[in-house]
């Protein structure tokens, strides 16, 4: 249940840095800032909640796709925080075009990762009560 709100905050934050580029308006910086914070805090307690459940368990850990999934989390993880970091400055290089390309990374490696997640849940049938 924690996955969805680090996927929102990173897809607004590529979106809020696109209307950065187009208006130049300082609002939109802000506001990508605020959304990748929310975004790694939130992506911190479901990184903890996945790793439980991946470490926990050796069936899951026997799972090729499990570990792609764990792999691009972290990767998107670490985009984001070194995107946060880039949003950090000021003004104009805060987004154009770092911070741009990197919220964009971000969410392609996201497109995999959620790939093998649901690979996991509905291949594998990983979490699923039977």
């Amino acid at each position: 249940m924690l996955v969805p709100f680090p996927i929102a905050c990173f897809v607004g934050a590529l979106l809020t840095d696109l209307a950065y580029w187009s208006t130049a308006e300082m609002m939109w910086a802000d506001f990508s800032a605020w959304l990748l914070f929310a975004g790694l805090v939130m992506g911190a307690l479901a990184a903890i909640a996945g790793l439980i459940d991946f470490f926990g368990n050796r069936l899951i850990r026997s799972l090729t796709p499990a570990w792609y999934h764990i792999t691009g989390n972290v990767i998107v993880l670490l985009l984001a925080l070194f995107n946060a970091f880039v949003h950090s400055r000021d003004a104009w290089t805060s987004v154009v075009p770092t911070g741009l390309i990197l919220s964009a990374l971000t969410v392609v490696v996201m497109l995999f990762t959620g790939w093998f997640g649901w690979s996991m849940v509905y291949r594998h049938h990983v979490g699923v009560a039977d």
